[in-house]
């Protein structure tokens, strides 16, 4: 029996059985017809026009950087943060300027009470929930397992996995088929540097993570992929590494530099839309 799914533009694939006696192949007597164009075409600006998307650690950095692609492309943004309020207010109104609603929300999202009152107040405001992006992350230097900490061990993973799982929880009930849930993990989680394990840890656990939950989340029609981002100068950086590790972020890499935050951001776009529609489970390592 022919197995049958959906694509994004909600017409049913299979393929009866045929052949054809020559190479190469002739793609017009095919049945049915190999489909080149998207069928609805989208305009440039409006690959995530009037979506909502929500994304943890949006006032700053790799997150800022998204929300702004995002409000490009027409989506309305929430973004959550601990206590960075002069950074979450800038985020805010250049997404306004951008012609997009914004809303922040200050929480601690290691608490899985805290991730479900975000959620409702999310849907308060907007009444929808398509694209989640976990992105929030704490980094404390730490190259001796000695020296790690209950507490630190607790916090890292609570903000870096915990978080993941207790947001997307509260959110998945009000996520339709064509969602996107895009979390952020790192180079770390494949090419550790030995100078903080418990964050390293984490972000290994957050490859997995993604996976696992692509293919439960696949019949109800939502993606779920992953993006481990190389050095990339944002406030973690400072705000973990020694003067001289700053100092000199970035400039071991092939390319010689860190990344920007907005050289991240286009790919978070490709899995947010649906120009990533037949893509899930997967994790897009971004350096060089």
């Amino acid at each position: 029996m022919m197995r049958q799914f959906c694509n994004p533009y909600h017409e049913l694939v299979g393929f009866p059985p045929q052949h054809q006696p020559q190479q190469p192949g002739i793609e017009a007597i095919m049945v049915p017809r190999p489909i080149s164009e998207p069928p609805s075409p989208v305009k440039p600006g409006e690959k995530l026009l009037n979506k909502v998307a929500v994304i943890t650690g949006g006032d700053s950095g790799i997150g800022r950087a998204v929300a702004y692609a995002f409000a490009k492309e027409g989506a309305d943004i929430v973004i959550i943060y601990l206590n960075e309020y002069i950074d979450a207010a800038e985020t805010i109104t250049r997404i306004q300027q951008l012609g997009r609603r914004c809303i922040a929300i200050a929480a601690d999202i290691s608490s899985e009470e805290n991730c479900g009152l975000i959620v409702q107040q999310i849907i308060r405001s907007f009444g929808r929930l398509d694209i989640l992006v976990n992105n929030a992350a704490v980094l404390f230097q730490s190259n001796q397992l000695e020296n790690i900490t209950k507490y630190q061990l607790e916090l890292t993973f609570g903000i870096n996995v915990f978080s993941f799982f207790y947001l997307t929880k509260a959110a998945l009930p009000y996520m339709r088929p064509g969602s996107s849930i895009i979390n952020t993990s790192s180079i770390a989680a494949f090419e550790p540097y030995g100078l903080a394990v418990d964050y390293e840890a984490s972000k290994g656990a957050i490859v997995a993570f993604t996976g696992s939950l692509s293919r439960t989340l696949l019949p109800r029609g939502i993606r779920v992929n992953c993006i481990a981002p190389g050095e990339t100068w944002t406030p973690i950086v400072p705000a973990a590494f020694s003067p001289e590790i700053v100092a000199a972020w970035g400039t071991r890499t092939p390319m010689g530099r860190a990344a920007q935050p907005y050289e991240m951001a286009s790919s978070y776009v490709f899995l947010a839309s649906d120009d990533s529609s037949y893509m899930t489970g997967q994790t897009l390592r971004i350096y060089p």
